[in-house]
């Protein structure tokens, strides 16, 4: 479906953006790829390996979501927004609350008012484990924007722009992640961890962008998808990584869980498990239950959590994941 379309990619020189640029670009034709984003070094670098001259599809806009006006104008003629702009860093949403509610929560509020404004087809956001019961701020924006882009369809009625959210785990190496904080840490000959019980959920990042981009065309407005995606124990993970080096525990920092979820327990009784993912459906009058008919709902009290989860990573797995082999 990506193919002569007009797609606008929030945030589009993060870890997301970049990968999503180079698969759309591999395996599609689409007429305009708009990165959108408020950093001119990582536009200007990103460039040099995704040029916007010739016949490329490539447009770099610098712009904030914080900014209706900048969105407007950016929105115009898009047929696909991905909305994955975002103040991710826990500690740091902690230390600057307004900032993160700024762009996480206001922000989503312009992409969803210029998105159905402009006439824009399909939104898809991007969202977090973390907004699952969520303990810090981080979670705690990303799941208020969560039902932000869900009621979003009540507000651009039958045949206007779709809103639905692609919620998912730790992706392998992106920035931030405790990976490239290990590689790192590795090289002093000790690493930090903050308790040896904690689970994680992780993806790769090519496996997000296409999980993302069969999400959009599978999409009917209102829906959370949630990949199947394997676990793994921090200390595995530290063992894959660093399995030389000393560890030194450090305790939990403020806002942070042992396990994450990625479907709660409430939410299991509204959604339908497909082979690969888990989609929660919305309980609003607008939704039409036909949707997704044929599916089977996730069992009574049943939740999908990284401590649980049917699919463990093996210290050799997490080895070639993190590349160290």
């Amino acid at each position: 479906m990506f193919d002569d379309e007009s797609i606008l990619v929030t945030g589009g020189t993060g870890s997301f953006g970049k990968k999503f640029v180079e698969i759309m670009l591999n395996e599609y034709q689409p007429k305009r790829l708009i990165i959108f984003s408020r950093g001119e070094l990582k536009q200007h670098e990103m460039r040099q390996i995704y040029p916007d001259t010739n016949n490329s599809p490539i447009r770099y806009f610098i712009g904030d979501v914080r900014d209706k006006d900048r969105l407007y104008r950016a929105l115009n003629k898009i047929d696909v927004v991905v909305h994955a702009a975002a103040l991710k860093q826990v500690p740091a949403c902690e230390y600057n609350p307004f900032e993160a509610i700024q762009t996480n929560i206001d922000g989503a509020k312009n992409v969803i008012d210029a998105a159905i404004d402009r006439g824009v087809k399909r939104v898809m956001a991007i969202s977090t484990d973390k907004a699952v019961n969520p303990v810090n701020l981080y979670g705690a924006t990303k799941l208020c924007a969560e039902k932000l882009f869900t009621q979003a369809n009540a507000y651009s009625g039958a045949g206007g722009t779709k809103f639905s959210v692609c919620r998912y785990g730790n992706v392998v190496g992106s920035r931030g992640s405790v990976i490239p904080l290990f590689k790192k840490q590795r090289e002093c000959g000790k690493i930090t961890i903050t308790d040896p019980r904690m689970t994680r959920f992780f993806l790769t990042l090519d496996k997000g962008v296409n999980f993302v981009m069969k999400c959009i065309e599978q999409m009917h407005g209102g829906e959370t998808f949630v990949p199947k995606i394997p676990s793994a124990g921090i200390l595995d993970l530290a063992k894959a990584v660093a399995p030389d080096c000393e560890v030194d525990y450090i305790g939990i920092r403020p806002g942070e869980k042992l396990h994450e979820v990625l479907v709660s327990e409430d939410e299991s009784r509204n959604t339908i498990e497909l082979d690969d993912k888990y989609v929660i459906l919305p309980e609003h009058p607008w939704w039409q239950s036909d949707n997704w008919s044929g599916y089977n709902t996730m069992p009574e009290g049943s939740s999908y959590t990284s401590d649980k989860n049917f699919k463990k990573l093996s210290i050799d797995e997490l080895k070639l994941w993190a590349n160290c082999e």
